[in-house]
């Protein structure tokens, strides 16, 4: 018997069923977790590294946040604000790596949520998390599409000299085509989705070294701005029109928080990873520290080489992509931008993936309203194509607030942080708090930090900084505040939170009583095509 079926999570024992099938060890775990393994494990550790750097999209990420940084609290903020949220998102990726290492499954902290709180609590933490996760994931595949779009459109802009108008139609409508796109090749078989993904991290960090390299090359010793510039006094402009230098200074975090956000994407295709509790949570803590360190050096190179603050963002309304033609010339900055466009089309590709899995584990869990529709893989491509292009139609909905308002439309990039990371500190601080429980007994994975200093330590810092930049993300960026510079991300995640709330305590109680094995669904529908052998369960194991 399994420790989870001891501790009474699933009652697997009572089925008295066991599937003449050899599994593998991964298999062998994830029925230890109460579920029948649903997808082929394609995964290697190589496409398991490359879908969690590529899930960051380091140079394209930075290049559509940059100009909130730089043109906020100034070119010293971009530089700095990098540097400290990326050693505290390297405590919150090491926090969600060992809880994935524990409880790998295509639910991810959802899932384990409800495993680390006693019996009574499992279904409501279980769909608080759950809904606010999904919300996260969905804000992030519409933000990093939405800013897809717009480089486009930005090259565009540079090509033509800067005589071409952008509006709010040709934005949202390529941002809707691309999504489309996604939702297609997400459609395809997992081999093939593994095979497509090992490419993406030498684009994407192969583009940043190139941008890099190319920009240190191309600008004159003599242009390149001063340290106190850089890393100065010099270098703090605060231009928010009413904030003080200090609140400015931290609106610079947005871009690092967005950028090194959605870890937990590895762990919603773990079902689909060979050694999952080893390969899911080491390719986590390995993209963190190789995004967190290889971009505060391209903000340092981005900001050394970017010229007179005053001619930024340009005609492009984008100051990476104008940093690079003035330095690179517009043929080999247009080049570049090829493949850092092509990065972010990345993002989008493994953050629709890991969205529609955590779509998946949720309807299988009754969390949706859908009698598991939506829990249901394909038959031809072993996904779960409904998830997906649910996934896909959801996510296309938060483009159409630029119609409303730009402003609007820039807070889903907010939006993604807060929930996001929200729901990541939420299981963080459960395992503490109910550690020791008799309900509930955390059993580590290979990936463990301890209960000694260290491990406290950074889960205490990590849920703390994400409280604080909660506070951070949900004031607007400028003053005064109007209802066309309202930052509209905190409104919307507390709406979603009260409404799934309210849904919850109306008739989500009636379906959903937290995450729940699938094991005696499948073992009678074997038995019922005479697949499986009934033996006695040996209690004793």
């Amino acid at each position: 018997m399994t420790d989870l079926q001891k501790k009474g999570s699933y009652p697997v024992a009572e089925a008295g069923l066991q599937s003449v099938s050899d599994l593998d060890d991964d298999d062998k775990e994830l029925e230890a977790l109460g579920y029948v393994p649903s997808f082929k494990r394609e995964f290697s550790n190589l496409a398991t590294i490359s879908f969690a750097f590529s899930i960051m999209g380091l140079c394209s990420s930075v290049a559509t946040t940059f100009n909130t940084p730089l043109l906020l609290g100034g070119p010293a903020s971009a530089v700095w604000c990098w540097l400290l949220g990326a050693c505290m998102c390297f405590t919150l990726g090491a926090s969600i790596a060992e809880i994935v290492s524990a409880f790998p499954t295509c639910g991810g902290l959802y899932t384990a949520t409800a495993q680390l709180v006693p019996i009574k609590h499992r279904a409501r933490m279980g769909w608080f998390v759950g809904w606010l996760n999904i919300l996260g994931q969905v804000a992030g595949i519409s933000s990093t599409e939405f800013g897809l779009s717009n480089m486009i459109w930005a090259a565009v802009v540079v090509a033509k000299g800067g005589d071409y108008e952008i509006t709010q139609g040709k934005v949202v409508g390529l941002f809707v085509a691309l999504l489309v796109l996604h939702g297609i090749l997400n459609s395809f078989a997992t081999r093939h989705l593994a095979r497509f993904t090992q490419g993406f991290v030498f684009v994407n960090l192969g583009t940043t070294f190139l941008i890099i390299i190319c920009l240190l090359a191309k600008t004159p010793r003599h242009e390149m701005h001063a340290a106190k510039y850089v890393f100065g006094s010099d270098g703090i402009v605060n231009q928010t029109g009413g904030w003080n230098t200090g609140i400015a200074f931290l609106f610079g975090l947005l871009s690092v928080q967005w950028t090194m956000t959605d870890y937990d994407a590895t762990a919603h295709i773990s079902e689909e990873v060979r050694r999952a509790a080893y390969a899911a949570p080491s390719a986590i803590f390995i993209a963190v520290i190789g995004t967190g360190t290889i971009g505060w050096l391209l903000n340092i190179v981005l900001v050394l080489c970017s010229g007179p603050l005053e001619n930024l963002p340009g005609p492009s309304g984008s100051a990476f992509l104008e940093i690079m033609a003035m330095r690179i010339g517009k043929p080999g900055a247009l080049f570049l931008w090829t493949f850092v466009c092509l990065t972010a089309f990345f993002v989008v590709q493994t953050a629709l993936q890991a969205c529609s899995r955590t779509v998946f584990a949720f309807s299988r869990d009754h969390g949706l309203p859908d009698r598991e529709y939506f829990g249901h893989n394909s038959s031809l491509t072993q996904t779960p194509l409904r998830a997906i292009w649910l996934t896909t139609f959801v996510s296309i909905l938060p483009g159409f607030l630029d119609f409303a308002s730009p402003v609007a439309a820039n807070a889903i990039f907010s939006l993604c942080a807060i929930a996001l990371d929200g729901s990541y500190i939420i299981p963080i601080a459960l395992r503490r708090i109910y550690r020791n429980h008799p309900e509930v007994q955390f059993k580590p994975g290979p990936f463990y930090m301890g209960d000694g200093l260290l491990g406290w330590a950074a889960n205490i810092n990590c849920i703390l900084w994400t409280c604080f930049i909660i506070v951070i993300f949900s004031l607007p960026n400028v003053r005064p505040v109007t209802k066309d510079n309202m930052n509209y991300a905190s409104v919307i995640t507390l709406g979603v939170v009260i409404l799934s709330g309210f849904w919850y305590m109306v008739g989500g109680h009636r379906h959903y009583h937290g995450p729940r094995s699938n094991l005696q669904d499948h073992a009678h529908d074997a038995k019922a095509n005479g697949s499986i052998t009934k033996e006695p369960v040996d209690d004793a194991a």
